[in-house]
């Protein structure tokens, strides 16, 4: 977690756990009765009569690319509901909370531990086998799931898999409790930049994902969006009655990349003409601050901004807070005052054969003012880091547009936006 981190996850695996919650079988089967009896009788079934139709769920997010290095989101989960920070990832599924289950290593966070709720979901649950890898689904205890999800940037989640209401309000007024599965994370390493959360919002297309089971509910549409704004914070939002499709620039999710919300393959294209650099597998992750690019696009991008920077007023300047970095005569305030020395690139994309698809990166999809006022480049080397050939386009890149992830039409989109207003549906304000 942090600065400069990726976001999603590359491993979950089994764990051989002992049954860490409950203090006898016959107390944690009483518990769960009485749980189970409660959600079908009073929220669950009011929040299964609500369809598909016409029906979001609108979050404001916080944070910042720099100096914060992430977005988070407030969520209300448990009986009574309790606020927690979740970090945003699109690149991962399990969503958890650090845990009081004990909790064996925890991180510093702004709320106090998350009480697990004692409904344990089952080995045998199609949540829990989605979160092993193939072929592995083993348990010791048959009545619970353990897992373990690791992150590109080191850092790491081991927990039991729990069911808990979370209090969510939707654009057409109704505010539901739905029972959803989340991990009760009693195990944690933080990653190469630590930030104080509470846990991890995943996003991704597994089934175990938070916006996949309110679909599988017949709550929402799985349809996932967000808003960065360039300015701090923005917004979050599940289904697909706040934007307007026919604004918005479309790309099918990559078959090849199955895993992750992938546009496929990509062309670098610098200043409206192609590099001759093609084939760049490429992947959206909100849970990276920063932009990478495999070796090669990255050498051939350097060079040619540099090329470009011959003869401008600015020089390259050592500063901790990113790989490069340029200086001018006087400190930068904004990235105004830089942005006419860089060039717009681009990332193509081939969608149907013919038809191609263009995410323009600005100065600003990739510049940021440090503390020091110097100008530095938020497109990072990814294979040095582990990312092998994958280009990943993160939060800086991302910001002041809207990226929606289509799941029910397998389609990827963005558009230019105001991210600093919560957005009104086709028919209702937020």
């Amino acid at each position: 977690m942090g600065k400069g981190k990726v976001g999603f996850s590359v491993m979950a695996l089994l764990v051989l756990v002992g049954l860490i919650l409950g203090s006898s079988s016959a107390s944690s089967d009483d518990r769960q009765q009485r749980w189970r009896k409660a959600m079908l009788s009073g929220e669950m079934s009011s929040s299964m009569m609500l369809n598909r139709v016409g029906s979001s769920i609108v979050f404001p997010l916080h944070g910042n690319v720099y100096p914060a290095g992430y977005y988070n989101v407030t969520l209300n989960i448990g009986q009574p509901p309790k606020p927690y920070f979740l970090d945003i990832d699109t690149g991962s599924d399990l969503t958890w909370l650090q845990c009081d289950a004990p909790c064996h290593h925890c991180t510093e966070a702004p709320h106090p531990l998350y009480q697990p709720s004692n409904n344990l979901v089952a080995c045998n649950d199609p949540l829990c086998a989605s979160l092993q890898p193939p072929g592995d689904h083993k348990c010791l205890d048959p009545e619970q799931c353990d897992y373990e999800v690791e992150y590109a940037d080191g850092g790491s989640s081991l927990g039991v898999l729990v069911k808990d209401v979370f209090l969510l309000n939707f654009t057409n007024g109704k505010r539901l409790n739905p029972l959803l599965a989340l991990g009760c994370g009693y195990d944690q390493l933080p990653g190469r930049d630590l930030h104080p959360l509470d846990g991890i919002l995943g996003l991704g297309k597994g089934i175990s994902s938070i916006p996949s089971q309110l679909s599988s509910q017949g709550l929402v549409q799985n349809v996932i969006g967000h808003c960065l704004s360039g300015r701090g914070g923005g917004f979050l939002f599940f289904g697909d009655d706040i934007y307007d499709s026919s604004r918005v620039a479309w790309t099918p999710m990559s078959r090849d990349i199955s895993k992750y919300y992938s546009p496929g393959f990509a062309e670098l294209i610098f200043d409206g003409k192609s590099t001759g650099i093609r084939n760049l597998p490429t992947v959206f992750d909100s849970g990276s601050s920063y932009s990478y690019l495999n070796s090669q696009a990255y050498q051939g991008l350097l060079f040619l901004l540099k090329k470009e920077l011959s003869g401008k007023p600015l020089s390259e300047t050592s500063d901790q807070t990113l790989p490069l970095c340029w200086k001018g005569k006087k400190p930068f305030k904004s990235i105004r005052d830089v942005k006419k020395y860089f060039k717009t690139f681009a990332l193509s994309f081939t969608s149907g054969g013919r038809t191609k698809t263009k995410l323009e990166f600005s100065p600003e999809a990739y510049l940021i003012i440090s503390s020091k006022g110097n100008a530095c480049l938020g497109i990072l080397n990814g294979t040095e880091v582990g990312l092998g050939d994958l280009n990943v386009i993160g939060d800086i890149s991302m910001q002041d547009r809207m990226v929606i992830y289509n799941n029910e039409k397998q389609v990827i989109g963005w558009v230019p936006a105001n991210c600093d207003r919560l957005p009104k549906s086709k028919s209702n304000s937020i």
